[in-house]
């Protein structure tokens, strides 16, 4: 006998638990003010007059969990500082900070999701921190955690963007806040059967948290390895990091005042933020022996060369004497290299001749010391005489003899 197939998957439902749908239990709304809800919505395309394209337009939702009054929040992506804007615009609509927000599994927000233990991103703890807030996200496949923003999502596209012409982003904006004051805040909502925007200033806004007087400073996190000039690269900057930690990673968190960075848990350097293109380097970073060729230091240079001598302190001041003295430090560091190979004597006298004849070149001070090195006389090497002791080799006093028992023999 030949049934139809709903019969088929009715009989397997109700019999067998196919497919059974479980029972759905509706969740307080809670108190005025506490809790909420975000999600991200694809609205679809708008074109960038900055580009002439076609690019796809992301409404982040926030939606009062108590009064279900909407905020929408318009972007091209779906970034950390993309968020983090939508909430700042958000406790600005509202007029204060919601005292828990409950997102999706966003991943600017979460960085690990777990159904007890969710782990967040360093930035946006840092951010709820500021605001005063608590971060409770839904868990993963999961619309149950969040259903008063869920069905928003859909609402907000079909009521406020299908169909609509935008000049850019910023007029979509501008046009969404106000489709969120006059007509999604002033509608009969189909469950509370009261205007989303009457009850939230009534109930809602008195028991919010203070809105932000200034804007967020939003740092960027990094991880970043050490390369061999003692430097990382941070949003196309350079910072020293001291030299024990080259070929080793970082973390960095920078904001638009400070770099810091830390290794292992432990804050090893703090710089000024730089703009793109710029460097902070601390010469403590750096050896020693390079610290003045890379810091430019002219005076350390002086100074390392008057230590030599005289003349050769006054034929490095020769040397630097130029509207771009850093583009005469080779030559510098090439008279320090004669007096490695020369010594600090014979390069003194050598330097005091070119001074003489007002000859201020490094090549031909080192052409003087090889000149006076091969009419040097050679002194022919003296042998080098081994005495080796033998094996039974006696006291020189053994061999000695005694004159007087010489005599009585030979009478």
């Amino acid at each position: 006998m030949k049934v139809p197939e709903r019969t088929l998957h009715r009989f397997c439902s109700e019999e067998l638990g196919y497919r059974r749908q479980k029972t759905t239990v509706r969740v307080d709304d809670g108190e005025p003010g506490g809790e909420l809800q975000v999600d991200f919505g694809r609205m679809g395309l708008l074109t960038d007059p900055a580009t002439s394209t076609r690019r796809v337009v992301h409404a982040l939702v926030f939606t009062a969990v108590f009064s279900r009054h909407l905020f929408v929040w318009l972007s091209h992506r779906q970034t950390l500082e993309d968020v983090i804007d939508g909430c700042e615009a958000a406790w600005g609509f509202f007029g204060g900070v919601f005292a828990v927000l409950v997102p999706d599994n966003l991943a600017p927000v979460v960085a690990k999701a777990d159904g007890v233990s969710p782990r967040f991103t360093d930035a946006f703890v840092e951010y709820a921190q500021a605001r005063g807030f608590v971060t409770d996200p839904a868990r993963v496949r999961s619309p149950q955690d969040k259903p008063r923003v869920e069905r928003a999502v859909q609402y907000v596209r079909g009521s406020f963007f299908a169909g609509e012409d935008f000049i850019d982003l910023a007029d979509a904006q501008r046009r969404a806040e106000r489709w969120c004051t006059e007509r999604a805040g002033m509608r009969i909502h189909g469950t509370t059967q009261q205007r989303p925007l009457e009850v939230f200033r009534t109930l809602e806004q008195p028991l919010l948290g203070p809105a932000p007087v200034e804007r967020y400073d939003l740092p960027i996190y990094r991880s970043a390895k050490v390369h061999r000039d003692h430097h990382i690269e941070v949003a196309r900057a350079l910072y020293s990091v001291p030299g024990a930690l080259i070929g080793q990673a970082v973390d960095v968190r920078a904001d638009s005042a400070l770099v810091r960075i830390s290794h292992r848990g432990q804050v090893v350097k703090v710089h000024p933020r730089m703009a793109p293109g710029h460097r902070s380097t601390d010469a403590e970073d750096l050896p020693a022996e390079r610290t003045a060729y890379a810091m430019r230091d002219l005076d350390q240079l002086h100074a390392k060369a008057a230590g030599y001598g005289k003349a050769i302190g006054v034929y490095t001041a020769a040397l630097l004497d130029t509207p771009l003295p850093w583009t005469r430090m080779r030559s510098v560091y090439r008279l320090f290299g004669l007096i490695s190979k020369w010594g600090p004597d014979r390069v003194e006298e050598a330097c005091q001749r070119a001074l003489d004849a007002e000859a201020v070149d490094v090549g031909l001070v080192g052409r003087m010391l090889q000149r006076a090195a091969e009419r040097a006389p050679v002194e022919p090497p003296r042998p080098e005489v081994t005495v080796l002791a033998g094996r039974f080799a006696r006291d020189a006093d053994e061999f000695a003899v005694d004159r007087g028992d010489a005599q009585e023999v030979a009478g």
